[in-house]
């Protein structure tokens, strides 16, 4: 789709639309005309363009959310910083040994989630993710960590129980570098350890170590 709007202008203006769909959350068409401070008309156009390029996305009730496009892109940027997976994995083994239970890096990748470190919990029942496993964005923790849902909790960490593999629990949290969401560090195991109230137990360390992560990676 061409956008008809003067080049840098209307580059601007896109930007200004995501930034505010980054803060507020989804927006409606009337919002975005408040917000960003455009006429109604060229409001639409670009948000169509965008929508066009899967920088944003367009929900049934009308409201436009940040785009699926943009998590590639903050994926693809950063696999120009070296060695994501070996700056993850001291965290990662820390986050291991302080749980007890297995811990993960995952990254998007084709609108699935990639597993690029997966460290093994020492229990004999244990949570196993092959390394390079894809794994579903819709079910787990980590996929919706990746799809740029708002944390489940405001500590920053979302949880899931049994929701991609009976008897299995798990708590995720964002690695970001500059406001580019890159990949999401995990813990998981049985329900049974981990109770059905995972964040409770692990959400901060979690949280602690993606942030341990982004920091080594800036």
């Amino acid at each position: 789709m061409r956008d008809s709007l003067p080049g840098a202008a209307s580059l601007g203006k896109a930007v200004a639309v995501m930034d505010h769909l980054a803060l507020a959350g989804p927006t409606s068409l009337a919002g975005l005309v408040s917000a960003v401070g455009l006429p109604r008309a060229t409001a639409h156009r670009l948000a169509s363009a965008l929508v066009a390029h899967r920088l944003v996305d367009k929900a049934d009730d009308g409201t436009y959310r940040l785009g699926a496009r943009l998590v590639e892109l903050g994926r693809l940027a950063g696999q120009h910083r070296p060695g994501l997976a070996q700056a993850a994995t001291p965290a990662l083994v820390r986050l291991r040994d302080a749980t007890g239970e297995s811990a993960q890096l995952f990254v998007a990748e084709g609108g699935r989630r990639v597993c690029i470190v997966s460290l093994e919990s020492a229990h004999s029942l244990r949570t196993i993710v092959a390394l390079g496993a894809s794994l579903p964005m819709d079910l787990g923790s980590a996929g919706r960590v990746l799809s740029g849902e708002p944390p489940g909790d405001p500590a920053g960490w979302t949880e899931s129980v049994e929701e991609r593999e009976v008897g299995v629990a798990s708590v995720s949290a964002p690695v970001s570098v500059g406001g580019a969401l890159l990949a999401a560090v995990s813990v998981s195991g049985p329900v049974e350890r981990t109770s059905r109230r995972p964040g409770e137990r692990y959400g901060a360390i979690v949280v602690a170590a993606a942030e341990e992560v982004s920091t080594a990676l800036a």
